[in-house]
């Protein structure tokens, strides 16, 4: 049986490597192992070690706390429904990955500005 947290590392895993555009394979071959175990760690069937998490969090820029954002204390007692509903799982959805990748496509400044408009929309609704 899955571990909540082992699915919520999993899926910070595979929305950190599709931000940054990377495939399964290519993780992989840069922390030296199969495709195959990327998959499983993703999927949350086989936990990730620390070493190894340590290693995936530098070939993917980032901190290995960045994997258990949006994760509650007490997430080891619930189901993995109650996980999957965390405030910090809005990644899990295509289209919100998509637009924040296409956010940090645009230039420094003209980001800054989009944000801004964005900010005076949502006050709008």
């Amino acid at each position: 049986m899955k571990h909540p947290v082992d699915v919520h590392v999993g899926k910070r895993v595979r929305h950190r490597r599709w931000m940054v555009g990377m495939t399964q394979q290519q993780l992989a071959e840069k922390v030296g192992i199969k495709f195959q175990q990327i998959q499983k760690y993703e999927t949350g069937m086989n936990r990730v070690s620390a070493s190894r998490l340590w290693d995936i969090a530098q070939t993917l820029g980032v901190p290995v706390s960045f994997f258990f954002e949006g994760l509650s204390i007490g997430a080891g007692d619930m189901g993995s429904d109650e996980v999957e509903s965390l405030p910090g799982d809005l990644l899990a959805d295509k289209e919100a990955l998509e637009l924040v990748r296409s956010y940090y496509a645009i230039p420094e400044n003209q980001r800054r500005r989009l944000f801004d408009l964005a900010r005076v929309l949502s006050d709008v609704g």
